[in-house]
C-alpha cells in the first residue's frame, strides 16, 4: 500500500508501494520525482529523511544519490549536500542539441526495423495526444509527448543510444517545456507528431527525419522564447 505523504520538499512527493524497498526501486523512484519538474530547481535532498521513507539505511540512499549525480540531475556542494541541479539557459540549449542529434541517429534505426506492434504503440500514445490537446491539459501532453518519442525510438533497439537519450531527456525534463508553452504552440508541435507518426508507419524514412528536424527547430525555438 502506498505510504501517506509526510514530509516536506522532495520526500512528499516520494511513493512506497512495497514493505521492502530495494536500491534499484529507491533510484528510480529519486529519478522519476527530480525528472518531474515537482522539485524546484537548487531544492536540498535530506538523507536522512529518504531513508526513513523507505525504510532503508543511508548506504542505498547515498549510492542512488551518487547515481543522479553522475547523471546530472543533481549537483553536490560541501556543507549543502545534494540538491537538484539548476540548469543555465546555456546548458538547456545544449542539451537539446544533444536531444537531437542522438534521436535524428535512433529514428533513422527505428524507422526501418519497426513492426506492426511499433507502429500500433506509436498510434496509441498519439491519440493520447490529441486527447490532451482537446482538454487543453498541460501536463497529460508533457507525459504523452515523451511517450511519443519514445515509441518511436523503441525500435532501434539499441539499448546504449536508448540509455544515453533517456538521460538528456531526464535533464530536461524538470524544466516541463509543455507545460509552459501555448495552447497554439502544443496544437503545432501536435501536427509534427501526426506527420512523424504518418511517416513511422509507411516507414518513410526521409519524410520522417525531415519532419523530426523540423519539430525540434520548433522546440527549440520554444526553448529560446522561454528564456527570453
Amino acid at each position: 500500500m502506498t505510504q501517506p505523504r509526510r514530509q516536506s520538499g522532495i520526500v512528499s512527493l516520494l511513493t512506497r508501494e512495497d514493505a521492502y524497498v530495494s536500491g534499484p526501486q529507491v533510484l528510480s523512484e529519486l529519478r522519476r520525482v527530480i525528472a518531474s519538474g515537482a522539485v524546484p530547481p537548487g531544492s536540498p535532498i535530506p538523507l536522512d529523511d529518504v531513508a526513513t521513507f523507505f525504510g532503508v539505511s543511508l548506504i542505498p540512499v547515498r549510492e542512488a544519490l551518487k547515481t543522479l549525480l553522475g547523471e546530472g540531475l543533481l549537483e553536490h556542494q560541501p556543507r549543502l549536500g545534494y540538491t537538484v541541479t539548476a540548469l543555465s539557459q546555456a546548458e538547456l540549449d545544449e542539451l537539446y542539441v544533444v536531444r537531437g542529434a542522438l534521436e535524428a541517429a535512433a529514428l533513422e534505426v527505428a524507422v526501418r526495423q519497426s513492426a506492426k506492434a511499433d507502429h500500433d504503440r506509436a498510434t496509441a500514445v498519439h491519440a493520447a495526444l490529441d486527447r490532451a490537446v482537446a482538454s487543453d491539459d498541460a501536463a497529460a501532453f508533457q507525459r504523452a509527448s515523451r511517450e511519443f518519442h519514445e515509441a518511436l525510438l523503441a525500435p532501434c533497439r539499441m539499448p546504449r543510444l536508448l540509455h544515453m537519450l533517456d538521460i538528456a531527456w531526464n535533464l530536461t525534463e524538470p524544466v516541463q517545456t509543455m507545460m509552459r508553452t501555448t495552447e497554439e504552440d502544443r496544437a503545432e508541435m501536435r501536427e509534427d507528431h501526426q506527420q512523424m507518426l504518418d511517416a513511422f508507419v509507411a516507414r518513410d524514412a526521409e519524410t520522417l527525419k525531415a519532419v523530426a528536424e523540423a519539430h525540434h527547430d520548433r522546440l527549440t525555438a520554444c526553448i529560446a522564447r522561454l528564456g527570453g
